[in-house]
Protein backbone atom coordinates (compact mmCIF):
# COMPACT_ATOMS: atom_id res chain seq x y z
CA UNK A 1 0.00 0.00 0.00
CA UNK A 2 3.06 2.46 1.24
CA UNK A 3 4.14 1.54 -2.31
CA UNK A 4 1.56 2.04 -4.07
CA UNK A 5 1.11 5.47 -2.47
CA UNK A 6 4.47 6.69 -3.43
CA UNK A 7 4.81 5.44 -7.13
CA UNK A 8 1.22 7.79 -7.50
CA UNK A 9 2.86 10.25 -5.77
CA UNK A 10 6.05 10.15 -7.92
CA UNK A 11 3.95 10.53 -10.79
CA UNK A 12 2.11 13.25 -9.48
CA UNK A 13 4.92 15.31 -8.84
CA UNK A 14 6.97 14.04 -12.73
CA UNK A 15 3.81 14.96 -14.22
CA UNK A 16 3.65 18.77 -12.64
CA UNK A 17 7.22 18.91 -13.51
CA UNK A 18 6.72 18.02 -17.06
CA UNK A 19 3.64 20.39 -17.34
CA UNK A 20 6.11 23.48 -15.43
CA UNK A 21 8.98 22.54 -18.17
CA UNK A 22 6.43 22.93 -20.80
CA UNK A 23 5.22 25.96 -20.31
CA UNK A 24 8.75 27.63 -19.80
CA UNK A 25 9.64 26.06 -23.36
CA UNK A 26 5.90 27.64 -24.53
CA UNK A 27 6.72 31.13 -22.66
CA UNK A 28 10.26 30.95 -24.49
CA UNK A 29 8.54 30.43 -27.65
CA UNK A 30 6.36 32.81 -27.82
CA UNK A 31 8.34 35.28 -26.38
CA UNK A 32 10.80 34.80 -29.48
CA UNK A 33 7.47 35.15 -31.58
CA UNK A 34 7.09 38.36 -30.39
CA UNK A 35 10.79 39.84 -30.43
CA UNK A 36 10.21 38.77 -34.20
CA UNK A 37 7.59 40.34 -35.24
CA UNK A 38 8.23 43.37 -33.13
CA UNK A 39 11.90 43.36 -35.24
CA UNK A 40 9.94 42.37 -38.20
CA UNK A 41 7.45 45.91 -37.27
CA UNK A 42 10.72 48.04 -37.10
CA UNK A 43 12.36 47.05 -39.93
CA UNK A 44 8.55 47.86 -41.96
CA UNK A 45 8.22 51.35 -40.09
CA UNK A 46 11.57 52.74 -41.23
CA UNK A 47 11.51 54.93 -44.02
CA UNK A 48 13.39 54.09 -47.27
CA UNK A 49 16.07 56.21 -48.49
CA UNK A 50 15.02 58.71 -51.13
CA UNK A 51 16.63 58.10 -54.56
CA UNK A 52 14.33 60.56 -56.56
CA UNK A 53 16.84 63.05 -56.80
CA UNK A 54 20.03 64.29 -58.21
CA UNK A 55 22.99 66.47 -57.27
CA UNK A 56 21.29 69.48 -59.34
CA UNK A 57 18.28 68.81 -57.28
CA UNK A 58 20.03 69.44 -53.91
CA UNK A 59 22.16 72.08 -55.06
CA UNK A 60 18.83 74.09 -55.88
CA UNK A 61 17.67 73.24 -52.69
CA UNK A 62 20.16 74.44 -51.07
CA UNK A 63 21.31 77.66 -52.32
CA UNK A 64 17.63 78.64 -52.36
CA UNK A 65 16.98 78.42 -49.20
CA UNK A 66 19.78 81.36 -47.76
CA UNK A 67 18.89 83.28 -51.15
CA UNK A 68 14.63 83.51 -49.86
CA UNK A 69 16.80 84.34 -46.11
CA UNK A 70 17.86 87.16 -47.79
CA UNK A 71 15.16 88.39 -49.80
CA UNK A 72 12.96 88.09 -46.21
CA UNK A 73 15.51 90.37 -44.22
CA UNK A 74 14.84 92.99 -46.75
CA UNK A 75 11.01 92.19 -46.78
CA UNK A 76 11.43 92.66 -42.97
CA UNK A 77 13.15 95.98 -43.46
CA UNK A 78 9.98 97.62 -45.33
CA UNK A 79 7.78 98.41 -42.38
CA UNK A 80 10.61 100.64 -40.57
CA UNK A 81 11.86 102.18 -43.79
CA UNK A 82 9.16 103.16 -45.94
CA UNK A 83 5.58 104.96 -45.92
CA UNK A 84 4.63 103.31 -49.47
CA UNK A 85 1.53 101.17 -49.13
CA UNK A 86 1.69 99.38 -52.59
CA UNK A 87 5.98 98.59 -51.57
CA UNK A 88 4.66 97.49 -47.92
CA UNK A 89 2.26 95.39 -49.40
CA UNK A 90 4.76 93.58 -52.05
CA UNK A 91 7.15 93.32 -48.87
CA UNK A 92 4.25 91.30 -47.00
CA UNK A 93 3.49 89.20 -49.74
CA UNK A 94 7.30 88.47 -50.52
CA UNK A 95 8.14 87.63 -46.76
CA UNK A 96 4.49 85.29 -46.41
CA UNK A 97 5.85 83.08 -49.95
CA UNK A 98 9.00 82.49 -49.30
CA UNK A 99 8.92 82.06 -45.85
CA UNK A 100 6.72 78.83 -46.36
CA UNK A 101 8.56 77.85 -49.39
CA UNK A 102 11.64 77.73 -47.09
CA UNK A 103 9.90 74.96 -44.55
CA UNK A 104 9.51 73.28 -47.89
CA UNK A 105 13.12 73.15 -48.85
CA UNK A 106 14.18 72.08 -45.51
CA UNK A 107 11.75 69.32 -45.68
CA UNK A 108 12.78 68.16 -48.88
CA UNK A 109 16.38 67.98 -47.60
CA UNK A 110 16.03 65.95 -44.52
CA UNK A 111 13.91 63.60 -47.15
CA UNK A 112 17.14 63.15 -49.53
CA UNK A 113 19.28 62.88 -46.14
CA UNK A 114 20.78 66.04 -46.15
CA UNK A 115 21.45 68.44 -43.64
CA UNK A 116 18.79 70.81 -42.64
CA UNK A 117 19.51 74.32 -44.18
CA UNK A 118 20.58 77.87 -42.54
CA UNK A 119 20.28 80.92 -43.77
CA UNK A 120 24.13 81.42 -44.28
CA UNK A 121 24.38 78.65 -45.75
CA UNK A 122 24.95 77.46 -49.50
CA UNK A 123 26.56 74.84 -51.80
CA UNK A 124 30.14 75.02 -51.71
CA UNK A 125 31.96 76.10 -55.24
CA UNK A 126 29.07 78.22 -56.04
CA UNK A 127 27.49 81.96 -56.21
CA UNK A 128 24.22 82.45 -55.83
CA UNK A 129 23.18 85.14 -58.39
CA UNK A 130 20.95 88.00 -57.16
CA UNK A 131 22.22 87.73 -53.51
CA UNK A 132 23.25 91.24 -51.93
CA UNK A 133 26.46 91.79 -50.48
CA UNK A 134 26.54 92.42 -46.44
CA UNK A 135 28.01 96.08 -47.64
CA UNK A 136 24.61 96.56 -50.12
CA UNK A 137 22.51 95.24 -46.98
CA UNK A 138 24.01 97.42 -44.55
CA UNK A 139 23.24 100.63 -46.81
CA UNK A 140 19.94 99.38 -47.39
CA UNK A 141 19.36 99.50 -43.68
CA UNK A 142 20.51 103.23 -43.64
CA UNK A 143 18.45 104.32 -45.79
CA UNK A 144 15.23 105.90 -45.50
CA UNK A 145 12.10 107.59 -47.44
CA UNK A 146 12.18 107.57 -51.24
CA UNK A 147 15.50 106.28 -51.35
CA UNK A 148 15.10 102.82 -49.16
CA UNK A 149 11.91 103.01 -51.46
CA UNK A 150 14.31 103.51 -55.04
CA UNK A 151 17.23 101.05 -53.19
CA UNK A 152 15.23 97.98 -51.88
CA UNK A 153 13.33 98.03 -55.21
CA UNK A 154 16.56 97.69 -57.59
CA UNK A 155 18.42 95.31 -55.41
CA UNK A 156 14.67 93.28 -55.00
CA UNK A 157 14.52 92.89 -58.65
CA UNK A 158 18.36 91.85 -58.92
CA UNK A 159 17.13 89.08 -56.05
CA UNK A 160 14.11 87.86 -58.10
CA UNK A 161 15.68 87.48 -61.54
CA UNK A 162 18.90 85.66 -59.58
CA UNK A 163 16.43 83.40 -58.12
CA UNK A 164 14.10 83.12 -61.32
CA UNK A 165 17.86 81.73 -63.38
CA UNK A 166 18.55 79.27 -60.38
CA UNK A 167 14.87 77.63 -60.56
CA UNK A 168 15.55 77.51 -64.29
CA UNK A 169 18.92 75.59 -64.08
CA UNK A 170 16.63 73.38 -62.01
CA UNK A 171 14.30 72.79 -64.47
CA UNK A 172 17.25 72.45 -66.92
CA UNK A 173 18.94 70.14 -64.67
CA UNK A 174 16.96 68.49 -61.67
CA UNK A 175 15.05 65.12 -61.52
CA UNK A 176 13.06 65.27 -58.55
CA UNK A 177 9.06 66.56 -59.09
CA UNK A 178 9.28 68.40 -56.05
CA UNK A 179 11.83 70.76 -56.62
CA UNK A 180 11.05 70.81 -59.94
CA UNK A 181 7.79 72.18 -59.21
CA UNK A 182 8.67 74.83 -56.35
CA UNK A 183 10.94 75.85 -58.93
CA UNK A 184 8.22 76.33 -61.45
CA UNK A 185 6.56 78.64 -58.72
CA UNK A 186 9.26 80.62 -58.27
CA UNK A 187 9.92 81.68 -61.88
CA UNK A 188 6.01 82.26 -62.05
CA UNK A 189 5.84 84.73 -58.62
CA UNK A 190 8.87 85.98 -58.93
CA UNK A 191 8.48 87.03 -62.74
CA UNK A 192 5.43 88.63 -61.82
CA UNK A 193 6.92 90.65 -58.85
CA UNK A 194 9.83 91.94 -61.66
CA UNK A 195 7.43 93.32 -63.42
CA UNK A 196 5.25 95.19 -60.54
CA UNK A 197 8.46 96.26 -59.10
CA UNK A 198 9.91 97.61 -62.52
CA UNK A 199 6.24 99.49 -63.33
CA UNK A 200 6.77 101.03 -59.58
CA UNK A 201 10.37 101.40 -60.09
CA UNK A 202 9.57 103.75 -63.11
CA UNK A 203 7.18 106.01 -61.13
CA UNK A 204 9.39 106.79 -57.80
Amino acid sequence: MFITRTRITAAIVAGAAALVLAGCSDDNAVSGMDHGASSTSAAASAPAARTDFNDADVTFLQMMYPHHAQAVDMAKLMPSHSQNQQLLALAANVEKAQAPEMQQITMLLQSFGKPAPTAGSGHAGHTMPGMMSADQMTALQAASGLDFDRQWLTMMIEHHTGAVAMAETELAGGTNTESKTLARSIIDSQRAEIDTMRGMLGQS
